[in-house]
């Protein structure tokens, strides 16, 4: 038997003989009259609560604890505390109680060892749970009982997965967000922009709009705050977002697309609905409803924007699902109806929290099944060859016997956030930053032989193994401020993102109208052309080939408009080439067709398309090859029905640098198609 348990049951058994409980009357207490009556009446009044329909735990609580103070040998009040605790957000301190009260009164309760095997799986002692759990398990032939013993059985796996997965701890770092974000009041429900510059939360802290408490659940009623990073580690002192987000009643994060421009609400209208805000400037707009494809009358509590933008993912417990909540995805703009993710991800149970990372292949979410430890535990998936992967569990420590929940993941895939309950808390839940370490890095024997000489036989000297790397998101980021070229003012303008292969436009975004920023997530495996276009000005574009399988990259790019005058020079980074060749390959078709577009809305426009080399090869080559290749667009667009008359071409080779021919991405740079306005 368990060493944990031996000592319990030993302890438990030796309390039975010698403990009483003390009851709260005139014989125990008459010496102290005024005391009894005051704790009398903190019982009437935590009755009150506890007796509710439905119960008030936590409110109850505060009037227990005090009663308890009074006389804790009571075995109906040990175990009513710890009934409470167990459905508090400390649910580890029930045991105490309950062990206290089951000392007091082995027969205390008919749900005893129940309630011990509870207290002891929250505390993670997985064994004596276990135990705890089989003397719960009613008789054989007892009547209605059989949803019980399946919820035992549950939890007596959830034990066994908890002590599988304690023996293999993850390697992480889980640290307190800190006083910028956290307050004495509860904080939940962390969201963040792709880069970790942003966060957004929920707290029902004190100061919220209308400054109202919620009658039933007690505590301010919910509002939304966003705080944004300050160095390294450190937030600034989260503000609220204000009465356009925040009404007087429950007003929750959801979810944040990656670029932080929309945000995703929960409101408790029709039973529970999902709405969207969108960022103008720096004002939040007023949220609004996602629509009947995906709110229901059911509740919608959670959801997820793909990296495009353009399906969600959502969690609902609508009729026709496989289990008590699924997961469920649809296209937003589409007219279909949204598609449950099926087996592999949704149990028989809830699942809920479902984040999807920017790579827009790996999707976080919390369950009750798959291999829980308890509650709700974080699950991975990953999505390859048209379906999910097996959800992969987190571990432990960062998912406990406890509920964990609303977990989502920076990018880089470095850094997680969630929201916990733990000793070290700033009061009472609180947001915590997870750092991947990524796995251990082992010890190896070194092949020399070191000769000691106390010892005969030569002893293998243990190294360090080389470096372990830590498993990268395979996605990058592109972020940076899009303004005017000649007043450096702040631009609201459109980022279309393009696969260059099918000549299509997969996503578009808008930069910020304030300050215009952007921030744009390319999952790897795709040749993406980036294109930022606004009424009045010259289109811009950018090129990002990236590899399947390309590790995480962030890159700053800050990219300034152009008036349309004469002699302003656009590069064409979008246009390629077969090697060493004046032949214009297929993803070269959309960056052709929008200059096919501006000079036929144009029709005044004139230009020079130009060829640019690096410095290696021959000069007479490289400027014959940059010609041809200019040639080469302008039969393009000659063809397209362009008139000749408004087109010139001319070869520079390598007497037109941008940058100068010293490393690899200069030359990059220097190899380039441009256009100059020669008139307009």
């Amino acid at each position: 038997m368990h060493k944990y348990l031996i000592a319990c049951l030993l302890l438990t058994a030796s309390g039975a003989a010698s403990a009483q409980s003390v009851e709260f009357s005139k014989d125990r207490f008459g010496n102290d009259k005024d005391g009894l009556k005051a704790a009398q009446k903190d019982l009437k009044a935590g009755d009150a609560f506890y007796e509710s329909d439905p119960p008030r735990y936590e409110q109850a609580l505060v009037f227990y604890l005090k009663a308890q103070q009074f006389n804790p040998g009571n075995d109906q009040l040990n175990l009513k505390i710890g009934d409470c605790y167990l459905h508090s957000g400390f649910k580890p301190r029930a045991l105490e109680y309950l062990q206290r009260a089951y000392q007091l009164n082995p027969d205390v309760s008919p749900r005893i060892h129940y309630l011990l095997g509870r207290g002891l799986h929250l505390n993670a002692k997985w064994d004596a749970a276990i135990a705890e759990y089989k003397r719960a398990i009613p008789a054989s032939g007892t009547k209605n009982t059989a949803g019980l013993v399946l919820d035992i059985q549950k939890k007596i796996k959830e034990c066994e997965n908890g002590r599988r997965l304690a023996a293999k701890p993850t390697r992480v770092f889980i640290d307190n967000a800190g006083p910028g974000v956290n307050s004495p009041y509860p904080d939940y429900g962390p969201v963040i922009t792709a880069d970790e510059s942003v966060i957004l939360f929920t707290s029902r802290r004190e100061g919220s709009t209308g400054g109202k408490t919620d009658p039933e659940l007690g505590g301010y009623f919910e509002d939304i705050y966003q705080s944004t990073r300050e160095g390294k580690d450190g937030w600034s002192a989260a503000r609220n977002l204000g009465e356009n987000i925040n009404t007087d009643g429950h007003d929750a994060t959801v979810g944040l697309s990656p670029d932080g421009q929309r945000l995703l609400v929960y409101l408790e209208n029709n039973g529970g609905d999902l709405h969207q805000a969108e960022l103008r400037g720096t004002e939040w707009r007023k949220p609004q409803q996602l629509g009947s494809r995906i709110n229901s009358r059911y509740h919608e509590s959670s959801a997820s924007y793909t990296p495009d933008g353009r399906h969600l993912f959502f969690v609902s417990d609508k009729e026709g699902g496989l289990g008590a909540r699924d997961i469920y995805r649809i296209e937003i703009e589409g007219r279909g109806p949204a598609q449950n993710l099926g087996p592999v991800i949704n149990t028989q149970y809830g699942e809920e929290g479902v984040f999807l990372h920017p790579d827009g292949k790996t999707m976080y979410f919390s369950s009750e099944g798959h291999d829980a430890m308890g509650g709700y535990d974080i699950f991975k998936s990953v999505f390859e060859n048209g379906k999910w992967s097996k959800p992969e569990n987190l571990g432990w420590p960062i998912n406990t016997p406890d509920d964990d929940v609303f977990f989502v993941i920076s990018a880089s895939g470095r850094r997680g956030y969630y929201s916990s309950f733990r000793e070290d808390g700033l009061g009472s839940k609180d947001i915590y930053q997870i750092t991947f370490l990524g796995a251990e890095k082992p010890p190896v024997l070194s092949q020399e032989d070191q000769l000691l000489a106390s010892r005969v036989q030569p002893v293998k000297e243990t190294l360090l193994a080389p470096p372990v790397a830590i498993v990268a998101a395979q996605v990058t980021i592109l972020k940076g401020v899009v303004s005017e070229e000649a007043s450096r003012q702040p631009l609201e303008a459109t980022i279309d993102v393009i696969d260059n292969s099918l000549n299509q436009v997969i996503a578009s975004f808008q930069s910020n109208a304030k300050s215009g920023r952007y921030l744009v997530s390319l999952p790897s495996g795709v040749n993406y052309g980036i294109v930022v276009r606004k009424e009045g000005y010259l289109f811009h574009s950018e090129n990002f080939d990236l590899p399947a399988g390309a590790a995480y990259s962030e890159v700053v790019k800050d990219i300034a408009l152009k008036k349309l005058d004469v002699g302003v020079k656009v590069v064409l980074n979008n246009i390629f080439f077969d090697f060493d060749k004046a032949t214009l390959r297929k993803e070269s078709t959309g960056e052709l067709e929008r200059l096919q577009k501006l000079l036929t809305e144009t029709p005044a426009l004139r230009l020079e398309i130009s060829g640019h080399t690096d410095n290696v090869g021959n000069d007479a080559y490289n400027k014959d090859l940059s010609q041809r290749r200019a040639k080469a667009v302008v039969d393009y667009l000659v063809g397209k029905g362009i008139d000749k008359g408004r087109l010139t071409f001319a070869g520079y080779g390598d007497t037109q640098p941008v940058a100068p021919n010293t490393t690899k991405a200069n030359r990059q740079l220097n190899r380039r198609t441009e256009f100059k306005v020669t008139g307009k």
